[in-house]
């Protein structure tokens, strides 16, 4: 969906760095795929009630926004950003294994505090080093980017076989396998080389930041990230409430999987779809998708149904998030990519983490109508595109060039 830069003259991509950037976004979301569908079984398991399920989903989400863009940065000076996956691969490890002699509260949420720290930064510096290759060489970021949401559809598919036979305590092991191969594609992800400006040699000095401060981008970042913290309800209680109505392990890892193969379907079109639509389009769209969704979503519609609605995904996520990512291509350069990749990051974590506090009081005491509120919340963020888009410099409606690709 991304659109490349102009490939620098005399160099190529290094030798099979589209499958090691496939490969490397498959290993965190096969830890994802078991982690946001199923996790909160385990925590109901161990008898946490809705506020306590809540605060030890979003604590870590609050957490890792304060680490993500501080190692992001640091990973933009560095002579190998995929070094840092290494030591977050590790350390996430180690809190897998601690989440086994821990099944209380307080401990349950330091532990797993400390996971959303160590894990936090390796999606954004991954992503970071695939936009390089976008930008360095023409590649096809959506090419890349769907193994990542093809490896949590197996994921989710296969943890909900090995929980619908041997029950929530099946969790960590998954998860476990999961950290082990973040750890695998540490060691061969692709090593490209420093961030670096277009057209200049790679030893150049830091950039100053100030592009990441542009009001359009600000505004942008901020009114996505409140537009998908509008999903906090359905990561955190969707399961179980599929669960109380009779739906099986297997089933609810369909419905979870049918949302990430519709954003699957985004990005193997991602071609198509960026020669028809501009980034704008593609977010506004996906932010209205998500009013309409949270709206429908406390009604019974049964299993068919529910599939259906969790097919929106492809718009209230795939469709914001590729948007932004063009609009980031367009607005910073590569110097401060992980930079603006972690500032995105910060945003969403912060937003959601928030909302995901909230959402555990809110559903304990509205249930389903909780999700009229989760309505509202993506409203406020549709609200926010809107004014980012007219915030633009240079809009072509105020008879400008416009920068507008992406």
């Amino acid at each position: 969906m991304i659109p490349a830069q102009n490939p620098s003259s005399g160099e190529g991509a290094p030798a099979h760095f589209r499958l090691l950037s496939a490969l490397s976004y498959c290993a965190p979301l096969l830890v994802n795929g078991v982690a946001l569908p199923f996790f909160p079984v385990w925590l109901a398991l161990h008898d946490f009630n809705d506020h306590e399920i809540g605060m030890i989903l979003a604590v870590p989400m609050v957490v890792r926004v304060l680490v993500a863009p501080v190692v992001a940065m640091y990973a933009d000076r560095m002579k190998e950003r995929a070094d840092v996956l290494l030591f977050s691969g590790c350390l996430s490890l180690l809190t897998a294994i601690a989440l086994y002699w821990t099944t209380t509260f307080w401990p349950v949420l330091l532990v797993y505090t400390l996971q959303g720290a160590t894990f936090s930064f390796y999606v954004p510096v991954v992503e970071s080093i695939v936009i390089s290759g976008v930008r360095r060489w023409g590649l096809d970021y959506g090419s890349m980017r769907v193994w990542g949401s093809v490896a949590f559809i197996v994921s989710t598919l296969i943890g909900g076989q090995l929980i619908g036979r041997w029950g929530g305590e099946m969790v960590l092991p998954v998860m476990t396998f999961g950290f082990v191969m973040t750890i695998v594609m540490a060691l061969y992800c692709p090593r490209i080389g420093p961030t670096r400006r277009r057209g200049t040699p790679v030893d150049i000095p830091a950039a100053t930041g100030s592009s990441l401060r542009q009001a359009h981008l600000l505004t942008l970042l901020i009114g996505v990230a409140i537009q998908q913290s509008s999903h906090a309800v359905l990561q955190a209680f969707a399961t179980l409430y599929w669960h109380e109505l009779g739906f099986s392990g297997t089933q609810i890892a369909l419905l979870w999987s049918a949302g990430v193969a519709a954003e699957v379907t985004v990005f193997f079109l991602s071609r198509r779809l960026n020669r028809r639509f501009d980034a704008w389009t593609l977010i506004r769209f996906g932010a209205a998708v998500s009013v309409c969704r949270w709206i429908l979503f406390p009604m019974h519609w049964g299993f068919a149904g529910f599939f259906m609605l969790q097919c929106l995904h492809s718009f209230t996520y795939a469709f914001v998030h590729t948007g932004v990512q063009r609009r980031i291509v367009a607005s910073v350069q590569e110097t401060q990519e992980s930079s603006a990749q972690g500032a995105y990051f910060f945003y969403n974590g912060m937003f959601m983490g928030l909302m995901t506090i909230a959402a555990g009081y809110v559903y304990a005491a509205l249930g389903l109508a909780s999700y009229y509120v989760m309505a509202f919340v993506a409203l406020a963020g549709l609200s926010l595109i809107i004014v980012a888009y007219y915030l633009q410099p240079q809009r072509s409606l105020s008879g400008g060039q416009t920068r507008e690709a992406a």
